[in-house]
């Protein structure tokens, strides 16, 4: 009664065991697949589109992170002396 339960219990954790390594390769399929835009694009017309950047333009996508790098979250220059 014992050597059956345990064989039982060995046959079972061994299917188990070999289940979990029957998993299929998960690919992404290419024409579903939207890719990015770079960030400099724009997303069309918005009320928060800075003033000074033009939508398509890296220049000026670059120009206006630098501007908000300085004077928006650089904490020296925003507090006062």
């Amino acid at each position: 009664m014992m050597r059956r339960f345990t064989l039982t219990l060995a046959s079972t954790a061994v299917l188990l065991g070999l289940a979990a390594c029957g998993d299929q390769p998960q690919e992404m399929n290419s024409a579903g697949v939207k890719q990015d835009d770079a960030p400099y694009t724009g997303v069309g017309k918005s009320q928060y589109l800075q003033s000074g950047w033009n939508a398509g333009d890296k220049t000026s996508w670059e120009q206006q992170l630098k501007a908000r790098a300085q004077y928006g979250q650089n904490d020296y220059t925003r507090m006062s002396k």
